[in-house]
């Protein structure tokens, strides 16, 4: 099995207060990872360190090491720009810009520099369709984004994550602004999503991550506690703490 990111002795602060600490993990390439865990344990944290996001934040140290396709993405040659260009993210609320929903798409290619309007037509049309919401949208690609219901705007939110190709798609909690329905769908996306991107989602379900995850990452106090294939996670951890939360011991 290839790996997408290998991440070696990661720990961060938000100025004197140690968000990580000391994470070690594989991730490998074309399958959904989970991460879980109570409220603060540095799920979300993690995650925006693999497209460096953190370095927005002035407070913020990281040591260790996150490596992309074998290449430091902390490396002083390395423009952070080009990293999320490689590693995209959709957010927990849906946010589309106050754009139509065919300027939403188009925006990452136009600002990489597609200019083409075929060109463009064309990676708004694969986006979409990639996104599962190109029957929903293909007769008003000229209306505002805002007047899509939530789930539609998560899932043009990730279509706008598609059009620039990246490798990996970063999700933080994607479900937890909609209803079970429009959740539904998304699960089903991220799985077919698989087939061609690593997808690595933070989660506070539990059955979310069991349903739609190939792996499973436990966090707890800015630890990865346990990482392992999903059904080993859930049927037979490894750690009593993981164990514990599972069960509804704590968190």
């Amino acid at each position: 099995m290839t790996t997408v990111f290998e991440i070696k002795n990661l720990s961060l602060w938000y100025g004197p207060k140690q968000a990580l600490k000391d994470v070690t993990v594989t991730i490998p390439r074309n399958k959904i990872i989970a991460l879980i865990g109570p409220s603060g344990c540095g799920k979300s944290t993690l995650i925006r360190c693999f497209n460096r996001m953190n370095d927005l934040i002035d407070s913020c140290r990281i040591e260790g090491t996150i490596l992309l396709n074998g290449s430091d993405i902390y490396g002083q040659d390395v423009d952070a720009y080009n990293i999320r260009e490689k590693v995209g993210m959709v957010f927990q609320k849906p946010n589309p810009f106050p754009k139509s929903i065919f300027e939403n798409v188009a925006y990452g290619p136009r600002i990489h520099g597609v200019k083409d309007r075929a060109t463009l037509h064309y990676l708004v049309e694969k986006s979409l369709r990639s996104a599962a919401l190109w029957e929903e949208v293909k007769e008003r690609l000229h209306d505002p984004a805002l007047s899509l219901s939530g789930g539609q705007q998560q899932r043009l939110c990730i279509a706008r994550c598609l059009a620039v190709e990246p490798e990996v798609i970063l999700m933080d909690e994607p479900c937890s602004a909609l209803d079970p329905i429009a959740t539904a769908k998304i699960e089903d996306l991220i799985e077919e999503l698989a087939q061609r991107y690593t997808v690595i989602i933070v989660t506070h379900n539990m059955q979310q991550a069991a349903r739609v995850s190939d792996y499973t990452g436990f966090m707890y106090l800015g630890k990865l506690v346990e990482f392992d294939e999903t059904g080993r996670i859930f049927e037979h951890p490894k750690e009593k703490l993981t164990e514990n939360y599972i069960t509804g011991r704590f968190g």
